[in-house]
């Protein structure tokens, strides 16, 4: 048996603001993997909208409100509530409350590698890229032609953090953090 307090663990920043604790390793867990997220007014988890294909997630909400943009449309959680997504289930979560949210992420299995995005492999037509990070590096994979890609940089204002979502009309598009420019296609390269 293992006992930690939330901020025990080294955190992680990131947005503006936003910080994420990995309780995982500390507590020695060997089959989930668990984070307990701080995240600031306008920020999101991290991650855009995705899948896992090899992992469930459950989040539960510690304190504030949070908004999950899914395929289907929105699901909006209350302090005390939880949601789960199985596996394929594309999630992005969002503060869009005016005081911090905190959010328990627990996954199971511990490790995932088989994140998707719902984009088009620009190569083959494809569904869902595959979305390999390694490090600081990230860069997609096409499970069908195996084409590899590198993302570019917002081609209107240079801003390197762009996000996976969902458009006005529900149709996927890739909207820069910076100056908000939407792209139907990811600004993406070959490898």
């Amino acid at each position: 048996m293992k006992t930690v307090r939330a901020g025990d663990p080294e955190s992680l920043e990131f947005g503006d603001g936003s910080q994420r604790h990995t309780l995982t390793g500390i507590l020695g867990a060997t089959d989930v993997a668990i984070n307990r997220y701080r995240i600031a007014p306008g920020d999101g988890l991290p991650g855009g909208l995705h899948t896992h294909m090899d992992q469930e997630e459950v989040f539960y909400v510690l304190a504030g409100t949070v908004t999950f943009e899914t395929m289907g449309g929105t699901v909006t959680l209350e302090e005390g509530e939880a949601i789960r997504f199985g596996r394929g289930e594309y999630q992005s979560g969002k503060n869009e409350g005016d005081r911090d949210l905190l959010v328990l992420a627990i996954g199971a299995p511990r490790e995932t590698d088989d994140i998707r995005i719902p984009v088009d492999c620009p190569a083959c037509g494809h569904g869902n890229l595959q979305l390999r990070i390694g490090g600081q590096e990230v860069d997609f994979r096409c499970a069908e032609c195996d084409g590899e890609f590198i993302p570019d940089d917002c081609p209107q204002c240079g801003h390197d953090e762009l996000r996976v979502t969902r458009g006005g009309d529900g149709a996927t598009v890739v909207r820069c953090e910076s100056c908000e420019s939407e792209f139907e296609h990811p600004p993406i390269r070959m490898e």
